[in-house]
């Protein structure tokens, strides 16, 4: 499996960004997904997850209300559509799959993508 996240940038506090993670692998669909981030400085922490089956969603508290992820399973990709972005979320983003877990910890997720970075000004 190999996944590809774009779609950060630089964008002021209050604004939005929508990231992509497009995944290599014919089943995409049996795969969990989720995004981490780890900031300078700082362990790598979970952000949202979305199952594979009924696509049930998880969100960190940090950004529940204005995170949203979702997957196009036609299109083998999961987005994490970011709003009301603040300071806090600058970060590199990485984009996560297993075919059985569905975690908030990293060490469970067997694929990773290479990271896009988000920075957010104040």
């Amino acid at each position: 499996v190999q996944l590809q996240a774009s779609g950060g940038g630089l964008v002021q506090a209050g604004g939005s960004l929508r990231l992509s993670c497009a995944a290599s692998v014919r089943t995409f669909s049996n795969y969990n997904m989720g995004w981490f981030r780890q900031a300078p400085g700082k362990e790598r922490e979970f952000v949202a997850a979305i199952s594979w089956s009924v696509g049930r969603t998880y969100y960190a508290g940090s950004v529940k209300g204005r995170f949203t992820i979702s997957r196009d399973n036609a299109k083998n990709t999961v987005y994490l559509q970011m709003n009301n972005l603040k300071f806090e979320d600058t970060a590199v983003y990485y984009c996560a799959a297993d075919p059985v877990a569905i975690s908030r910890t990293p060490g469970e997720y067997d694929y990773w993508g290479q990271g896009t970075l988000v920075t957010v000004s104040s």
